[in-house]
């Protein structure tokens, strides 16, 4: 039989107790540990041998912390933290919690780096980011959204998020260079202006392929010397790029 110390018992009383008052204050706190579970599990289980099986540490964390239900129609709410895409409007979605983290996690961003985002939709990826330490740039072509995204993110405190509508195919050359771009839209080609705006030793995470079809997502990287190396990770079905293309 196992006998417990009066301290022993107070201080599970009190883990108790704060973890009562968490759930209590944050009642999608556990929702969000089973969504970055789930990931951890895909991760480990479906990756193939061009993507990580484990993902960064500090990607799943922030992915626990920024709150998906905020960024997400009253109408899907319930849905928020399940790993599937889910309608935002004006015929865009927010993409599934896994491919958000892989993304994320392939840009092997440094702390307080700068990073440009093409296809803000709701704010998520720009929310992940920020909760990194990183200052976003982001950029929605479609004006009802963009707006929506920039009030959501100043109203949940990510002040390290810069947000516009505009163009995102011709990026954001005067905040540039940058050193990760992801690109949350499937574009034919890699757009030229992006990799003009991707710093030496940068990471671009972009989907390339047809609309509505199948398509790759792809690891850009720019090499010291100005030089392109270009890797096919899985495939992907991605909104499609809309702009100067």
């Amino acid at each position: 039989m196992l006998l417990r110390s009066p301290l022993m018992t107070t201080i599970a009383a009190l883990l108790l107790a704060g973890a009562t008052q968490a759930a209590t204050v944050d009642p999608e706190a556990a929702a969000r540990l089973d969504m970055v579970r789930t990931i951890e599990v895909i991760a480990s289980k479906d990756s193939g041998g061009a993507t990580p099986r484990t993902l960064a540490a500090e990607v799943l964390e922030a992915m626990r912390r920024v709150p998906r239900h905020a960024f997400v129609p009253v109408s899907q709410r319930e849905l928020a933290y399940t790993n599937r895409p889910l309608p935002i409007g004006y015929g865009q979605t927010i993409s599934q919690p896994y491919i958000i983290a892989l993304m994320t996690d392939l840009l092997r961003l440094a702390k307080r780096s700068r990073a440009l985002e093409i296809g803000t939709g709701s704010g998520y990826q720009a929310a992940v980011l920020a909760e990194l330490g990183h200052q976003v740039y982001t950029i929605e072509i479609v004006s009802e959204l963009a707006e929506q995204a920039a009030q959501r993110l100043s109203a949940l405190g990510y002040s390290a998020v810069h947000a516009r509508q505009g163009d995102g195919y011709y990026g954001w050359p005067e905040a540039a260079p940058f050193d990760g771009i992801v690109v949350t839209a499937a574009a034919s080609q890699i757009p030229p202006p992006l990799l003009e705006q991707l710093r030496p030793g940068g990471r671009m995470v972009i989907p390339i392929g047809a609309a509505f079809m199948v398509q790759q997502l792809m690891l850009i990287e720019k090499v010291a010397d100005g030089s392109i190396r270009t890797e096919a990770l899985l495939p992907v079905a991605f909104v499609p790029l809309v702009g100067g293309q």
